[in-house]
């Protein structure tokens, strides 16, 4: 069972909840340590005073800000301390708005809020329920690892959420951060009815379970492949398309081809080629033709084909040793030939 990352109190009005905050997702991101290549040597590193060279200890790190021309306003840790938002335990709506309201944009992180102990029970039920009748969603701020944040609170079935939200300063304007602004175009009727047809033909109900991270699975499928020994075998990208369509006729074709449109992206994922990892740059089972994988035989296998080849030394060869052999006697054969 998790326990809570914070605790305090949710207030509205004179109304006092004590609540507990817990995360409602987590990063399941796969996570590589760094290691030189061909070692197993670990990665670190070092905080280094770039002028001496020399490892600086973390209590002697203070913090610059940046003002321009080389030059820094420098903020030690004890200074940042004396003007810290403090440590209030309260998590207080100070408004309720329209969920409608608020621009996704906004929204940061996600949690559950529970009550903490039987006594917050029953003005939990009421805030849960007023908010449900209500259709609202509730807007506050409250102090968390010494870090201020705006926070919406909304029901979601039995408990309620409170997401973590941008301040409107934080919140890019795309006038001054795109280049090349979308701009107006009048299209006829027939052609946006098309592009509406599409939009319908590819609507569905939202299930968050038809969507994977498949390029996560597919990063967990190469370690579980390598970790057995084996290797990848790629295909390549696929052609490209050669042929340049003009937006409407990709359009009707885009409107022919969702006849069978099934919601999610699990036509996106595709299992990994593997077969037994080699020695060597030159073991490539694709370059060989239509003979076995050897790559896939056992040792006894290997010693009876090593056998066939009249390979010596074979009786003291390791399997991936008897695999190099029975290749390069096969090659050497195709040669003589």
């Amino acid at each position: 069972m998790a326990r809570a990352i914070w605790t305090g109190a949710l207030t509205f009005g004179l109304v006092n909840v004590p609540v507990g905050l817990y995360s409602a997702t987590e990063d399941k991101t796969v996570h590589f340590n760094q290691f030189e290549r061909g070692t197993s040597s670990r990665i670190r590193y070092r905080r280094i005073n770039e002028d001496t060279g020399e490892e600086v200890d973390y209590d002697d790190i203070v913090k610059g800000e940046d003002i321009g021309d080389g030059r820094y306003v420098i903020v030690t840790p004890e200074e940042l301390e004396e003007i810290e938002p403090g440590r209030s335990r309260v998590i207080d709506i100070s408004d309720f708005v329209d969920v409608s309201e608020i621009d996704p944009i906004y929204y940061q992180k996600t949690y559950y809020l529970a009550p903490q102990n039987e006594e917050a029970q029953r003005a939990y039920a009421l805030l849960l329920q007023a908010m449900e009748r209500a259709g609202r969603v509730g807007v506050a701020t409250f102090v968390m690892r010494s870090k201020q944040y705006l926070a919406a609170i909304r029901p979601q079935g039995e408990v309620l959420t409170l997401e973590t939200m941008f301040f409107a300063d934080e919140v890019r304007d795309p006038v001054e951060e795109i280049e090349q602004l979308p701009v107006a175009h009048s299209f006829k009727a027939r052609d946006l009815d098309m592009a509406v047809s599409l939009i319908d033909s590819m609507t569905t109900e939202w299930e968050p379970t038809n969507y994977r991270d498949t390029y996560r699975d597919r990063v967990n499928e190469l370690i579980e492949a390598k970790r057995r020994g084996e290797e990848i075998v790629t295909e390549g990208e696929p052609e490209a398309a050669s042929n340049v369509l003009d937006l409407m006729e990709a359009l009707r074709e885009s409107v022919a081809n969702a006849a069978g449109h099934r919601p999610g992206n699990a036509e996106d994922a595709g299992k990994l080629s593997t077969r037994r990892a080699r020695r060597g740059s030159g073991d490539d089972t694709s370059a060989r033709g239509p003979e076995e994988d050897l790559g896939d035989m056992s040792k006894k296998e290997l010693y009876d084909l090593a056998q066939e080849l009249d390979v010596s030394g074979r009786s003291k060869m390791t399997r991936d040793e008897l695999a190099d052999a029975v290749h390069a006697a096969r090659a050497a054969g195709r040669k003589a030939s």
